[in-house]
């Protein structure tokens, strides 16, 4: 009797075979191999607080940073709180490392932030009185420098701390006083007048990152980038109050101004007075050296240097000749002595208070903004 098998089965049984042995091959490698667990890496609880606006104009640091204040200020961070480390921060906003140290850095320098090396960032206090961290470099001290830094100081208050330093218009000193760590301060606020070395002044003052950078007084023509600045526009401020002094003018003879050489006055003051009296055909000169004038009636005389203004009225009252009859005086930079002096001197001068609270208002806002200072005449019997 003949045995016959059917192919599918016997396909059936080769298929079931397989499908065994393979089945028990797989369970046997299964049970031998070590066993690998899942770590889920947990988010801090932090970022959901925090921050990053990509079409903000703000940088990217700058708005970190000011979100963990407020975090702080909310209650939301305290006094010895771990961080997330600036790997985590930046993979959590898509930000580089160098942008999310920048943050960090920043906050360590106002001593919000403390590190332990190795071990990462965490918060070191909470006490938000003072958010800025200025340093401030004026060329020299005069009584209208110490009225833009009066009022400078009083905007600010409490929010700031300020580093005041002096570096008589000497462009070495100024570079000096710069290559000190930057990192350590928010913002670098400079009025800039030198004796001497204009043309490395851009250079040095480019290497200062912009959104930290304050120009008081005048800008630079070689600074680039987008910047605060509170400036005079020397030129055209001078023409605009001679021209309002026209009437006053025109009873003297010679328009003089008295323009030093090698100051560090700007040559655009000169350029103005050149333009008005040309303009209107008045009759001028450019005094170097007011010690060797000879001071005659019929002369009015714009001073800019403080020293320069008593040896003119010196000149004048040994000469036994009149202020605001027979000489004139217009006394550049208002201050509040000479509203006294011989009965009240003519000034023209910027609003050096405007420009002190300006500047401050610029750091508050954080906003990098450039304005420009009102120019006033101030008649006096000098004139």
């Amino acid at each position: 009797m003949d045995c016959h098998v059917p192919m599918q089965d016997i396909h059936l049984f080769v298929n079931l075979t397989y499908d065994w042995y393979a089945y028990c091959t797989i369970s046997y490698l299964v049970e031998r191999t070590p066993k690998f667990h899942t770590t889920v890496i947990k988010q801090h609880p932090i970022f959901k607080y925090l921050y990053i606006d990509d079409f903000s104009v703000t940088p990217k640091y700058f708005q970190l940073a000011n979100s963990i204040i407020k975090c702080i200020a909310d209650g939301k961070l305290q006094q010895d709180d771990i961080m997330p480390s600036i790997n985590e921060v930046s993979f959590e906003f898509d930000i580089s490392r160098d942008t999310a140290e920048k943050a960090y850095k920043y906050l360590k320098g106002l001593g919000i932030l403390g590190s332990v090396p190795g071990k990462g960032y965490f918060i070191k206090h909470t006490n938000l009185g003072r958010q800025f961290k200025i340093l401030l470099l004026f060329n020299k001290l005069s009584e209208h420098k110490k009225i833009i830094y009066d009022s400078f100081a009083a905007k600010l208050g409490e929010q700031a701390s300020i580093d005041f330093y002096i570096y008589n218009s000497d462009f070495g000193q100024f570079r000096k006083l710069l290559s000190q760590n930057l990192d350590a301060y928010t913002h670098v606020v400079i009025l800039p007048h030198f004796r001497e070395r204009w043309d490395k002044v851009d250079e040095v003052v480019n290497s200062i990152p912009k959104e930290k950078l304050i120009l008081l007084d005048k800008k630079l023509k070689g600074v680039t980038g987008t910047y605060g600045a509170v400036f005079e526009d020397f030129q055209n401020d001078i023409y605009a109050v001679l021209e309002q002094a026209k009437a006053k003018l025109q009873k003297y003879q010679t328009i003089k101004i008295i323009f030093p050489n090698h100051s560090y006055y700007p040559e655009e003051i000169h350029q103005g007075f050149l333009q008005f009296c040309q303009n209107y055909a008045f009759q001028y000169q450019v005094v170097e050296d007011i010690e060797k004038e000879n001071i005659e009636k019929g002369d009015v005389y714009i001073n800019l240097r403080e020293s320069d203004l008593v040896t003119l009225l010196e000149g004048i009252i040994s000469k036994d000749l009149t202020i605001g009859k027979d000489v004139g005086i217009i006394s550049y930079n208002e201050t509040p002595l000479k509203k006294l002096i011989l009965n009240g001197l003519t000034t023209i001068s910027t609003d050096f208070k405007f420009m002190g609270e300006t500047a401050a208002q610029l750091i508050l806002d954080n906003a990098p903004a450039q304005v420009e200072v009102p120019f006033y005449l101030t008649l006096r019997p000098s004139l």
